[in-house]
């Protein structure tokens, strides 16, 4: 983080100093996790659904933190109170500090801010970009290119992010999730995108939305928010996304990205994949082709062939949308094609491939679940199968937050498991069993398909009845714990388990 003093942050967040505070205290971190606290840190007390961040920051003093931002002072046991400042809201206050500092950041070099949306993907292409991207600058800096760590996207998550930037941060990648109508253009005016990107429009969080219109109108809040002279990178094969061109300021412009092999004025100019496959191990395979202007004549297809290290012909939409980034940032395709060549998963749970010593391969998706990932991942699991002819099974939980379409999604995802040919299915979880409803109206049934109450009781049937060859493809949502149950079956079997990390 940058350098900042108690007085710029009072001044920044609108908040008040703790009697006694020096305002030239200064502080070059940030953090909301006591634990990670460094010397000279910022800690800063969030109220959270489970814990409170005020109870926690004596401990925080202890371990060095110079400066408190918090809702109300806490004392020592003297009576002193800790250094800080006091503010009518943590998490609003964490906005406003985060678009202090980014706007400190473009004061001082030329940071170019990458905002990333979508139903889907956007951990993935975050991942993708930042590895290209620090490979490109090649810098010793490293504070060069700023990116999430794990899934930080929200209100926390974004300043979190933005608390890591540094004076000579040149990329700052931000990744924007939402949840309500507006949550997208809050995070859009701390950071002021200069590359807005929008992935896919599906039903993750129907729930909170309301209804899929609102998710549309709440992705493009990502263009809307774009600085001046900003790019939208836009996917032209997702009608609702592609409809986001009409809401992009005046004087923004648009680059488009498609795996459909488009090069016609419709959409241009335009990054996109040719020829696009996969490898015996599901990975896709394509080369990079580009068009600025949509007509025939100014194809140009890059000499760079891709085999991508993940697992999946659906992240063939993150790795084309990772490369329109990097054109907009000002990278030329060939160039663009030979650093996605290779690159394979970063965070963990998504799509992770792990091929044990007794022959089994496990493959772990198992971060976060929504129909639209559930069927990419089960197709990549069934093509797998296919070509390889192993057994495979798929190890599913609830996907969360889908409202009054909750049964009926899950229904559906059953039955797909069984269209699919995908040989094994264990549902785990009482709220996920219209998915072993679907598969058994679907006409699976006996050892075909199992329900088990939770991931102890799904570890236990798997341990008795893989075989040597076959492939366990998991996925849930997050609050299912199903990536336990990956972790348990991805461990080194000559490591004692300790227990789950919670």
């Amino acid at each position: 983080m940058i350098e900042l003093t108690a007085a710029q942050i009072a001044d920044a967040t609108g908040g008040q100093l703790v009697a006694g505070t020096d305002p030239d205290t200064s502080v070059n971190s940030a953090t909301t996790d006591s634990r990670e606290i460094t010397a000279s840190g910022l800690f800063v007390a969030k109220p959270g659904e489970f814990a409170d961040g005020h109870d926690f920051v004596l401990s925080a003093r202890e371990r060095g933190a110079k400066l408190m931002l918090g809702q109300r002072e806490v004392s020592d046991d003297n009576g002193t109170p800790v250094p800080g400042i006091i503010v009518a809201d943590t998490v609003v206050a964490m906005g406003d500090l985060a678009e202090y500092i980014v706007a400190r950041i473009r004061e001082h070099s030329p940071t170019t801010v990458i905002g990333i949306t979508g139903s889907v993907g956007k951990t993935t292409t975050k991942d993708l970009l930042a590895g290209l991207l620090s490979e490109a600058l090649a810098s010793d800096d490293p504070d060069a290119v700023v990116a999430p760590q794990n899934s930080y996207n929200g209100e926390v998550g974004v300043p979190l992010t933005i608390f890591r930037a540094s004076l000579t941060t040149r990329y700052l990648v931000v990744e924007m999730g939402a949840d309500h109508v507006g949550n997208i253009a809050d995070l859009c005016r701390m950071v002021r995108p200069d590359i807005s990107v929008a992935l896919t429009v599906g039903s993750a969080h129907t729930a909170s939305f309301g209804s899929v219109e609102n998710i549309v109108k709440t992705k493009g809040e990502i263009v809307e928010g774009l600085s001046q002279g900003g790019v939208a990178v836009l996917n032209a094969d997702d009608p609702r996304v592609a409809s986001m061109a009409e809401r992009v300021p005046e004087g923004a412009e648009v680059l488009w990205f498609s795996t459909a092999n488009r090069h016609d004025s419709a959409y241009a100019p335009i990054v996109y994949t040719a020829e696009l496959s996969t490898d015996d191990n599901e990975r896709p395979h394509f080369y990079l082709g580009y068009n600025p202007t949509g007509q025939p004549a100014d194809l140009q297809l890059t000499t760079a062939e891709v085999t991508s290290g993940l697992t999946g012909i659906h992240h063939a939409t993150n790795l084309a949308a990772t490369a329109a980034v990097a054109v907009a940032a000002g990278l030329d395709p060939e160039t663009v094609g030979g650093l996605l060549h290779g690159r394979g998963p970063v965070s963990k749970h998504r799509m992770a491939r792990t091929d044990r010593a007794d022959g089994i391969t496990i493959i772990d998706d198992s971060y976060n679940a929504n129909p639209e990932s559930m069927r990419a991942g089960l197709k990549t699991l069934a093509l797998t199968g296919r070509s390889t002819g192993r057994r495979t099974w798929a190890v599913l939980g609830e996907m969360l937050e889908l409202g009054s379409d909750s049964i009926k999604e899950h229904i559906h995802i059953g039955e797909a498991v069984v269209r699919l040919n995908i040989s094994q299915l264990v549902v785990v979880g009482q709220q996920a069993r219209p998915l072993y409803t679907g598969a058994v109206m679907e006409g699976s049934w006996g050892d075909e398909v199992d329900h088990v109450a939770d991931i102890d009781e799904a570890e236990q049937l798997l341990n008795q009845r893989l075989q040597p060859g076959d492939i366990v493809f998991i996925k849930g949502s997050n609050s299912t714990g199903l990536w336990k149950l990956a972790d348990r079956l991805t461990a080194d079997p000559t490591t004692p388990r300790q227990g789950d990390l919670q």
